[in-house]
């Protein structure tokens, strides 16, 4: 999370702006509130992009999709404005790290039950998503939030959009992937039509990287080209996925779509059984002290933005992963 700058706006649509939360191939992404207190996460897509008559197109056509979206293990689209000259959509705020912060950063890989909870909850996301109608594109650990009580899929659909400005290459023209490439289906490294199954097989390379804090076909430094050779071609290694999750493992990373379980069948094979902590007692505590920590968070007003009076639910309502 940063502080604004001089060049964000103060406000998107309804929403007073508060801070940075990131930025992606699509556009910037801001923590908001709302008149009467929600805090919610701001997408706003590049003028760039918003310039292609298909993309907007495109934009309007899944953020719809994505408003249908339910399911406890999705951040719901809760508002947007895909006619405004710079597009944008407001989702709500999932107060938690993304999987690579933890898995790369805070903790290492995850031990068994996390990542057998983490498949489970994972393929609900995947089986709401799918039912209304869309494909994720793009699951990947920085699209995976990590809260106490479970993880969140994000940015789910919206990915699509993107297809408009790509032509018949991975890239667009600004040279950016359709995908991640630690993370796409060999018919999305191939170009190939997408289905649902695409998204098993991103989950499954997902559930690699949990469990092992390794990408599924190793490090991208030997070049693009050579990386997604292998996504397409060989097989995976799956050293270091716990004997209980390799074999479904290995059927969600299967090159045919046609052989991947359904989401269904990855929760109902990955359902557990009691209730328990789903994160180790170090992660737990980690989340804690950045709630606590955040808890103290004011925002700073922008270089050359006079001063705004402090709104004391600020102090209360705000987070940030």
């Amino acid at each position: 999370m940063e502080q604004l700058t001089g060049e964000d706006p103060a406000h998107i649509g309804p929403y007073r702006l508060i801070a940075r939360l990131g930025a992606g191939g699509m556009g910037l992404v801001y923590l908001g509130r709302s008149d009467v207190g929600r805090t919610v996460a701001v997408k706003v897509v590049q003028a760039e992009h918003a310039q292609h008559p298909e993309f907007r197109r495109r934009f309007a056509r899944e953020v719809a999709a994505a408003r249908r979206v339910g399911g406890a293990w999705t951040a719901d689209v809760l508002d947007a404005d895909t006619e405004a000259a710079v597009p944008w959509v407001a989702t709500q705020y999932i107060p938690g790290p993304d999987l690579t912060t933890v898995v790369a950063q805070d903790f290492g890989p995850l031990p068994e039950r996390s990542v057998t909870t983490l498949a489970n909850r994972l393929a609900l996301a995947l089986r709401a998503v799918h039912e209304a109608g869309l494909i994720h594109r793009d699951l990947k650990p920085s699209n995976v939030l990590v809260t106490v009580d479970g993880p969140r899929v994000i940015d789910f659909g919206i990915a699509r959009a993107m297809d408009s400005l790509a032509g018949d290459s991975l890239h667009t023209r600004t040279g950016m992937l359709i995908g991640s490439p630690g993370f796409m289906s060999p018919e999305q490294v191939r170009g190939l039509e997408l289905t649902p199954a695409s998204d098993v097989f991103c989950l499954g390379a997902l559930l690699v990287y949990a469990a092992t804090g390794r990408l599924l076909f190793g490090a991208t430094e030997t070049g693009l080209n050579a990386h997604l050779f292998r996504i397409a071609e060989e097989e995976p290694d799956l050293t270091g996925v716990p004997d209980e999750l390799v074999d479904l493992v290995r059927a969600c990373l299967e090159k045919d779509p046609a052989k991947r379980p359904a989401p269904q069948e990855v929760a109902d094979r990955t359902a557990a059984e009691g209730a328990g902590e789903w994160l180790p007692g170090a992660v737990l505590a980690q989340l804690g002290r950045r709630a606590a920590h955040l808890l103290d968070y004011a925002p700073a007003p922008p270089a050359g933005r006079p001063a705004a009076v402090p709104d004391p639910r600020d102090r209360l309502a705000q987070r940030v992963p």
